[in-house]
Protein backbone atom coordinates (compact mmCIF):
# COMPACT_ATOMS: atom_id res chain seq x y z
CA UNK A 1 0.00 0.00 0.00
CA UNK A 2 1.14 3.59 -1.03
CA UNK A 3 0.70 6.60 1.47
CA UNK A 4 0.56 10.49 0.45
CA UNK A 5 4.23 11.39 0.44
CA UNK A 6 4.83 13.94 3.43
CA UNK A 7 2.30 11.43 5.56
CA UNK A 8 3.20 12.02 9.57
CA UNK A 9 3.19 9.21 12.21
CA UNK A 10 4.83 8.68 15.71
CA UNK A 11 7.54 6.36 14.21
CA UNK A 12 8.49 5.38 11.19
CA UNK A 13 10.00 1.28 11.43
CA UNK A 14 12.86 0.75 8.23
CA UNK A 15 12.73 -2.86 7.54
CA UNK A 16 9.65 -5.66 7.79
CA UNK A 17 11.92 -8.79 8.56
CA UNK A 18 10.51 -9.87 11.94
CA UNK A 19 12.63 -7.06 13.95
CA UNK A 20 10.31 -4.32 12.61
CA UNK A 21 7.38 -5.75 12.68
CA UNK A 22 7.89 -7.06 16.35
CA UNK A 23 8.77 -3.52 16.93
CA UNK A 24 6.03 -2.31 15.28
CA UNK A 25 3.27 -4.75 16.93
CA UNK A 26 4.40 -2.96 20.58
CA UNK A 27 4.16 0.51 19.60
CA UNK A 28 1.10 -0.18 17.84
CA UNK A 29 -0.32 -2.07 20.75
CA UNK A 30 0.61 1.29 22.91
CA UNK A 31 -1.61 3.40 20.40
CA UNK A 32 1.17 4.67 18.50
CA UNK A 33 1.08 5.36 14.41
CA UNK A 34 3.30 3.97 13.10
CA UNK A 35 4.97 3.30 9.15
CA UNK A 36 6.64 0.19 8.35
CA UNK A 37 8.83 0.70 5.35
CA UNK A 38 10.06 -2.24 3.47
CA UNK A 39 12.56 -2.06 0.22
CA UNK A 40 11.28 -5.00 -1.03
CA UNK A 41 8.05 -6.42 -2.76
CA UNK A 42 6.76 -8.71 0.80
CA UNK A 43 7.35 -8.71 4.34
CA UNK A 44 9.92 -11.13 5.91
CA UNK A 45 13.10 -10.05 5.15
CA UNK A 46 15.55 -12.95 4.93
CA UNK A 47 12.83 -14.98 5.88
CA UNK A 48 10.76 -15.32 2.40
CA UNK A 49 9.38 -18.29 0.49
CA UNK A 50 9.32 -17.91 -2.87
CA UNK A 51 7.13 -20.59 -5.37
CA UNK A 52 8.74 -22.07 -8.41
CA UNK A 53 6.94 -24.24 -10.14
CA UNK A 54 5.09 -25.79 -7.98
CA UNK A 55 8.00 -25.71 -5.04
CA UNK A 56 7.80 -24.19 -1.99
CA UNK A 57 11.78 -22.44 -2.06
CA UNK A 58 12.67 -20.84 1.60
CA UNK A 59 15.46 -18.32 0.77
CA UNK A 60 18.30 -19.71 2.52
CA UNK A 61 18.02 -23.00 4.63
CA UNK A 62 15.21 -22.27 7.63
CA UNK A 63 14.44 -24.10 10.07
CA UNK A 64 12.14 -23.03 12.90
CA UNK A 65 12.31 -23.68 16.52
CA UNK A 66 9.66 -23.58 18.75
CA UNK A 67 10.98 -23.23 21.96
CA UNK A 68 12.13 -19.76 21.42
CA UNK A 69 10.29 -17.24 24.13
CA UNK A 70 9.45 -14.65 21.97
CA UNK A 71 8.26 -17.11 19.31
CA UNK A 72 5.82 -19.04 22.37
CA UNK A 73 4.77 -15.42 23.31
CA UNK A 74 4.02 -13.83 20.14
CA UNK A 75 2.91 -16.76 17.75
CA UNK A 76 -0.38 -18.84 16.89
CA UNK A 77 2.06 -22.06 16.06
CA UNK A 78 -1.11 -23.97 15.75
CA UNK A 79 -2.31 -21.77 12.78
CA UNK A 80 1.64 -22.02 10.83
CA UNK A 81 0.75 -26.23 10.69
CA UNK A 82 4.48 -26.94 11.82
CA UNK A 83 5.50 -29.85 10.39
CA UNK A 84 8.79 -31.41 12.62
CA UNK A 85 12.20 -32.73 11.21
CA UNK A 86 13.65 -36.07 13.17
CA UNK A 87 14.58 -35.13 16.62
CA UNK A 88 18.57 -35.78 16.01
CA UNK A 89 20.58 -35.82 12.68
CA UNK A 90 22.02 -38.02 10.51
CA UNK A 91 25.81 -37.78 9.76
CA UNK A 92 28.12 -39.25 6.55
CA UNK A 93 31.28 -40.19 7.48
CA UNK A 94 33.67 -42.82 5.77
CA UNK A 95 32.65 -45.51 7.91
CA UNK A 96 28.84 -45.14 7.37
CA UNK A 97 26.17 -43.09 8.64
CA UNK A 98 25.55 -41.98 12.38
CA UNK A 99 22.48 -41.03 14.03
CA UNK A 100 22.97 -38.47 16.63
CA UNK A 101 19.98 -37.54 18.62
CA UNK A 102 19.20 -36.72 21.95
CA UNK A 103 18.84 -39.61 24.66
CA UNK A 104 15.52 -38.38 26.23
CA UNK A 105 13.60 -38.52 23.06
CA UNK A 106 15.04 -41.52 20.93
CA UNK A 107 17.26 -44.19 23.98
CA UNK A 108 17.07 -46.55 21.21
CA UNK A 109 19.42 -44.96 18.73
CA UNK A 110 21.25 -42.85 21.30
CA UNK A 111 22.34 -46.55 22.36
CA UNK A 112 23.46 -47.76 19.36
CA UNK A 113 25.98 -45.16 19.59
CA UNK A 114 27.00 -47.10 22.82
CA UNK A 115 26.48 -50.63 21.38
CA UNK A 116 27.70 -49.97 18.06
CA UNK A 117 31.16 -48.18 19.45
CA UNK A 118 30.03 -44.65 17.16
CA UNK A 119 31.11 -42.30 20.41
CA UNK A 120 33.45 -43.40 22.93
CA UNK A 121 31.08 -43.09 26.72
CA UNK A 122 33.23 -40.59 27.71
CA UNK A 123 32.25 -38.32 25.10
CA UNK A 124 28.86 -39.32 25.11
CA UNK A 125 28.63 -38.68 28.99
CA UNK A 126 30.35 -35.33 28.67
CA UNK A 127 27.84 -33.95 25.96
CA UNK A 128 25.23 -35.44 28.60
CA UNK A 129 26.22 -33.49 31.48
CA UNK A 130 26.57 -30.15 28.91
CA UNK A 131 23.05 -30.84 27.67
CA UNK A 132 21.87 -31.77 31.39
CA UNK A 133 23.15 -28.02 32.52
CA UNK A 134 21.84 -26.40 29.37
CA UNK A 135 18.71 -27.84 29.77
CA UNK A 136 18.33 -27.06 33.27
CA UNK A 137 19.94 -23.33 34.19
CA UNK A 138 17.83 -20.25 33.54
CA UNK A 139 18.77 -18.59 29.84
CA UNK A 140 20.24 -15.44 32.45
CA UNK A 141 22.96 -17.43 33.74
CA UNK A 142 23.80 -19.53 31.00
CA UNK A 143 24.35 -15.98 29.34
CA UNK A 144 26.71 -14.97 32.53
CA UNK A 145 29.17 -17.91 31.87
CA UNK A 146 32.09 -17.46 31.41
CA UNK A 147 32.63 -16.04 27.61
CA UNK A 148 35.27 -18.53 25.16
CA UNK A 149 34.93 -19.85 21.58
CA UNK A 150 32.57 -22.71 21.10
CA UNK A 151 35.52 -24.92 20.59
CA UNK A 152 37.35 -23.85 23.55
CA UNK A 153 34.03 -24.71 25.75
CA UNK A 154 33.42 -28.13 24.02
CA UNK A 155 37.02 -28.98 24.93
CA UNK A 156 36.56 -27.29 28.71
CA UNK A 157 33.40 -29.82 28.75
CA UNK A 158 35.56 -32.98 27.68
CA UNK A 159 34.60 -33.72 24.29
CA UNK A 160 37.21 -34.97 22.58
CA UNK A 161 38.77 -33.42 19.57
CA UNK A 162 37.63 -36.30 17.26
CA UNK A 163 33.69 -36.37 18.62
CA UNK A 164 33.90 -32.57 17.80
CA UNK A 165 35.02 -32.90 14.44
CA UNK A 166 32.79 -35.83 13.50
CA UNK A 167 29.79 -35.09 15.03
CA UNK A 168 29.24 -31.84 16.50
CA UNK A 169 31.30 -29.26 14.52
CA UNK A 170 29.15 -30.33 10.85
CA UNK A 171 25.79 -29.65 12.96
CA UNK A 172 26.91 -26.63 14.46
CA UNK A 173 28.52 -25.28 11.10
CA UNK A 174 25.01 -25.08 10.08
CA UNK A 175 23.63 -23.54 13.29
CA UNK A 176 26.70 -20.56 13.14
CA UNK A 177 27.41 -20.90 9.31
CA UNK A 178 30.88 -21.21 10.11
CA UNK A 179 32.56 -23.91 10.81
CA UNK A 180 36.35 -22.97 12.91
CA UNK A 181 33.40 -22.98 15.80
CA UNK A 182 34.68 -19.48 16.79
CA UNK A 183 31.08 -18.18 17.65
CA UNK A 184 30.99 -17.11 21.75
CA UNK A 185 30.57 -19.81 23.73
CA UNK A 186 27.01 -17.90 25.36
CA UNK A 187 25.57 -18.10 22.49
CA UNK A 188 26.27 -21.93 21.90
CA UNK A 189 24.70 -22.81 25.35
CA UNK A 190 21.43 -21.06 24.23
CA UNK A 191 21.25 -22.53 21.15
CA UNK A 192 21.84 -26.01 22.12
CA UNK A 193 19.03 -25.47 25.55
CA UNK A 194 16.88 -24.23 22.95
CA UNK A 195 17.47 -27.48 20.48
CA UNK A 196 17.21 -29.73 23.63
CA UNK A 197 13.78 -27.68 24.80
CA UNK A 198 12.25 -27.03 21.75
CA UNK A 199 11.43 -29.32 18.14
CA UNK A 200 12.72 -28.58 14.69
CA UNK A 201 9.61 -27.74 12.49
CA UNK A 202 8.41 -25.84 9.11
CA UNK A 203 5.28 -24.62 8.78
CA UNK A 204 3.22 -26.21 5.81
CA UNK A 205 3.19 -22.57 3.94
CA UNK A 206 6.96 -22.28 4.07
CA UNK A 207 9.24 -20.20 6.37
CA UNK A 208 7.31 -16.54 4.85
CA UNK A 209 4.22 -17.84 7.04
CA UNK A 210 6.02 -16.40 10.34
CA UNK A 211 6.60 -12.81 9.42
CA UNK A 212 3.12 -13.28 7.29
CA UNK A 213 1.17 -13.60 10.55
CA UNK A 214 3.12 -10.79 12.43
CA UNK A 215 2.68 -8.51 9.54
CA UNK A 216 -1.22 -9.42 9.51
CA UNK A 217 -1.63 -8.65 13.48
CA UNK A 218 -0.59 -4.74 12.58
CA UNK A 219 -3.48 -2.06 11.56
CA UNK A 220 -4.27 -2.32 7.96
CA UNK A 221 -1.72 -0.02 5.76
CA UNK A 222 0.76 -0.10 8.75
CA UNK A 223 3.12 -1.75 6.26
CA UNK A 224 4.45 -0.74 2.44
CA UNK A 225 6.16 -2.63 0.47
CA UNK A 226 8.25 -1.12 -2.55
CA UNK A 227 9.70 1.85 -0.14
CA UNK A 228 13.05 1.54 0.29
CA UNK A 229 14.58 4.03 2.16
CA UNK A 230 17.70 6.24 1.37
CA UNK A 231 18.52 8.57 3.85
CA UNK A 232 17.57 8.82 7.64
CA UNK A 233 17.16 12.60 8.07
CA UNK A 234 16.47 14.45 11.07
CA UNK A 235 12.57 13.78 12.25
CA UNK A 236 11.90 11.22 9.26
CA UNK A 237 13.22 9.97 6.17
CA UNK A 238 13.87 10.15 2.51
CA UNK A 239 13.22 7.51 0.29
CA UNK A 240 14.60 6.43 -2.97
CA UNK A 241 11.97 7.80 -5.13
CA UNK A 242 12.74 12.10 -3.11
CA UNK A 243 9.87 11.74 -1.02
CA UNK A 244 10.19 12.60 2.26
CA UNK A 245 7.83 10.84 5.32
CA UNK A 246 8.39 12.54 8.80
CA UNK A 247 8.14 11.24 12.74
CA UNK A 248 10.14 11.80 15.80
CA UNK A 249 10.57 8.45 16.05
CA UNK A 250 12.49 6.67 13.20
CA UNK A 251 14.02 2.66 14.19
CA UNK A 252 16.06 1.12 11.66
CA UNK A 253 15.48 -2.59 11.89
CA UNK A 254 17.79 -3.97 9.01
CA UNK A 255 20.13 -6.06 7.80
CA UNK A 256 23.54 -4.80 9.59
CA UNK A 257 24.74 -3.66 6.43
CA UNK A 258 21.73 -1.53 5.60
CA UNK A 259 21.38 0.01 9.26
CA UNK A 260 24.89 0.78 8.42
CA UNK A 261 24.96 2.68 5.90
CA UNK A 262 21.59 4.75 7.01
CA UNK A 263 23.08 5.24 9.96
CA UNK A 264 26.83 5.45 9.66
CA UNK A 265 27.62 6.00 13.50
CA UNK A 266 26.38 2.31 13.92
CA UNK A 267 29.71 0.36 13.61
CA UNK A 268 29.84 -2.24 10.87
CA UNK A 269 29.42 -5.96 11.84
CA UNK A 270 30.61 -9.04 10.28
CA UNK A 271 27.89 -11.00 8.50
CA UNK A 272 28.27 -14.76 7.45
CA UNK A 273 26.97 -15.62 3.72
CA UNK A 274 25.74 -19.00 2.87
CA UNK A 275 23.99 -20.05 -0.74
CA UNK A 276 21.24 -22.90 -0.99
CA UNK A 277 20.90 -24.92 -4.28
CA UNK A 278 17.36 -26.39 -4.38
CA UNK A 279 16.87 -29.60 -6.26
CA UNK A 280 13.93 -31.44 -7.49
CA UNK A 281 14.82 -35.13 -8.00
CA UNK A 282 12.15 -37.55 -9.15
CA UNK A 283 12.25 -39.40 -5.99
CA UNK A 284 13.29 -38.47 -2.54
CA UNK A 285 16.88 -39.80 -2.07
CA UNK A 286 16.26 -40.00 2.05
CA UNK A 287 12.72 -41.15 2.66
CA UNK A 288 12.76 -39.55 6.60
CA UNK A 289 12.26 -35.43 7.33
CA UNK A 290 16.04 -35.83 8.48
CA UNK A 291 19.01 -33.89 8.21
CA UNK A 292 22.15 -35.08 7.11
CA UNK A 293 25.28 -33.41 7.93
CA UNK A 294 29.05 -34.24 6.12
CA UNK A 295 31.77 -34.90 8.64
CA UNK A 296 34.30 -34.00 5.92
CA UNK A 297 32.55 -30.30 6.16
CA UNK A 298 31.94 -29.96 2.48
CA UNK A 299 28.33 -28.64 2.85
CA UNK A 300 26.67 -27.30 5.90
CA UNK A 301 23.59 -29.49 5.81
CA UNK A 302 20.89 -31.30 3.22
CA UNK A 303 17.37 -32.32 3.48
CA UNK A 304 14.51 -33.65 1.46
CA UNK A 305 12.07 -30.68 2.60
CA UNK A 306 9.24 -32.57 0.84
CA UNK A 307 9.66 -35.20 3.40
CA UNK A 308 9.25 -32.85 6.38
CA UNK A 309 6.56 -30.57 4.60
CA UNK A 310 5.01 -33.02 1.65
CA UNK A 311 3.45 -29.42 0.25
CA UNK A 312 7.07 -27.96 -0.81
CA UNK A 313 7.12 -29.88 -3.80
CA UNK A 314 4.05 -31.21 -6.40
CA UNK A 315 3.04 -34.91 -6.41
CA UNK A 316 5.45 -36.89 -7.68
CA UNK A 317 8.48 -35.19 -7.19
CA UNK A 318 10.91 -34.19 -4.19
CA UNK A 319 12.81 -31.21 -3.02
CA UNK A 320 16.06 -31.37 -1.87
CA UNK A 321 17.43 -28.14 -0.46
CA UNK A 322 21.52 -28.29 0.39
CA UNK A 323 23.51 -25.51 1.84
CA UNK A 324 27.28 -24.49 1.74
CA UNK A 325 28.77 -21.84 2.71
CA UNK A 326 29.86 -18.68 1.32
CA UNK A 327 28.10 -17.23 -2.49
CA UNK A 328 27.45 -19.45 -5.18
CA UNK A 329 30.60 -19.80 -7.44
CA UNK A 330 31.00 -21.11 -10.85
CA UNK A 331 31.13 -24.89 -11.03
CA UNK A 332 29.99 -24.49 -7.26
CA UNK A 333 26.64 -26.51 -8.28
CA UNK A 334 28.41 -29.19 -10.44
CA UNK A 335 30.84 -30.32 -7.75
CA UNK A 336 27.83 -30.57 -5.14
CA UNK A 337 26.08 -33.11 -7.09
CA UNK A 338 29.06 -35.29 -6.72
CA UNK A 339 28.94 -35.01 -3.35
CA UNK A 340 25.22 -35.39 -2.73
CA UNK A 341 25.66 -38.18 -5.25
CA UNK A 342 27.90 -40.03 -2.23
CA UNK A 343 26.41 -38.88 0.41
CA UNK A 344 22.71 -40.15 -0.46
CA UNK A 345 23.96 -43.30 -2.72
CA UNK A 346 22.44 -42.27 -5.42
CA UNK A 347 22.31 -40.73 -9.31
CA UNK A 348 22.23 -36.87 -8.81
CA UNK A 349 22.95 -36.06 -12.87
CA UNK A 350 19.21 -35.93 -13.53
CA UNK A 351 18.53 -33.82 -10.18
CA UNK A 352 17.06 -30.19 -11.39
CA UNK A 353 18.82 -27.23 -10.25
CA UNK A 354 15.54 -24.72 -9.39
CA UNK A 355 17.23 -22.14 -8.10
CA UNK A 356 20.63 -21.28 -6.24
CA UNK A 357 20.04 -18.58 -3.09
CA UNK A 358 23.34 -16.87 -2.16
CA UNK A 359 21.81 -14.52 1.44
CA UNK A 360 24.80 -12.13 2.15
CA UNK A 361 24.74 -11.22 6.05
CA UNK A 362 22.25 -14.24 6.70
CA UNK A 363 23.53 -13.66 10.33
CA UNK A 364 25.95 -11.49 12.33
CA UNK A 365 29.44 -13.14 12.97
CA UNK A 366 28.99 -13.64 16.58
CA UNK A 367 33.21 -14.04 17.75
CA UNK A 368 34.01 -13.13 21.32
CA UNK A 369 33.68 -10.98 22.95
CA UNK A 370 29.88 -10.44 21.80
CA UNK A 371 27.32 -8.93 23.90
CA UNK A 372 23.72 -11.03 24.03
CA UNK A 373 21.99 -7.83 24.00
CA UNK A 374 22.31 -3.97 23.68
CA UNK A 375 20.76 -1.00 23.24
CA UNK A 376 18.97 0.85 20.18
CA UNK A 377 18.86 3.60 21.11
CA UNK A 378 21.55 5.99 19.25
CA UNK A 379 20.09 9.33 19.68
CA UNK A 380 17.28 10.48 20.72
CA UNK A 381 14.23 9.70 18.13
CA UNK A 382 16.51 7.13 16.68
CA UNK A 383 16.69 3.58 17.09
CA UNK A 384 18.13 0.28 15.36
CA UNK A 385 17.29 -3.28 16.19
CA UNK A 386 17.83 -6.58 14.83
CA UNK A 387 19.91 -9.71 15.16
CA UNK A 388 23.07 -7.89 14.87
CA UNK A 389 22.50 -6.02 18.08
CA UNK A 390 21.47 -9.42 19.70
CA UNK A 391 21.68 -13.26 18.50
CA UNK A 392 21.59 -14.30 15.41
CA UNK A 393 18.51 -16.13 15.60
CA UNK A 394 14.73 -15.99 15.64
CA UNK A 395 15.01 -14.99 19.28
CA UNK A 396 17.52 -12.59 18.94
CA UNK A 397 15.64 -10.48 15.81
CA UNK A 398 12.33 -10.46 17.63
CA UNK A 399 13.87 -9.82 21.25
CA UNK A 400 15.93 -6.90 19.64
CA UNK A 401 12.91 -5.74 17.99
CA UNK A 402 10.57 -5.62 21.31
CA UNK A 403 13.41 -4.08 23.11
CA UNK A 404 13.77 -1.22 20.46
CA UNK A 405 9.94 -0.50 20.91
CA UNK A 406 10.25 -0.56 24.89
CA UNK A 407 13.19 1.82 24.51
CA UNK A 408 11.13 4.09 22.06
CA UNK A 409 7.99 4.62 24.39
CA UNK A 410 10.81 5.13 27.17
CA UNK A 411 12.11 8.01 25.39
CA UNK A 412 8.40 9.53 23.97
CA UNK A 413 8.07 9.37 28.24
CA UNK A 414 10.67 11.46 29.00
Amino acid sequence: MKRPHGTHTDVIVVGAGLAGLTCALDLTAAGLSVAVLEASDAVGGRMRTDRCRGFLLDRGFQVFNTSYPQVKRRLRLADLRLRPFTPGVLVHTPQGRIRFCDPTRRPRDAAALVTGRRVPVRDLLALGALTARDTLLPPRVLKGLPEHTTLTELSRAGVSAEVVDGLVRPFLAGVFLEDGLRTTSRMFHLVWRSFVRGSMTLPAAGIGAVPAQLAGGLPAGTVETGAPVSAVTDGGVTLADGSVRTAPSVVVATDAATASALLPRVDPTRTRTVTTYHHAAAAPPLREPTLLLDSAGRFLNTAVLSEVVPGYAPDGRALVSTSVLGADAPGSEESLRDVLAEVYGTQTGGWELLAARTVRGALPAMDPPWPLSRTTRIADGLHVCGDHRATGSVQGAMASGTRAAREVLAGRAR
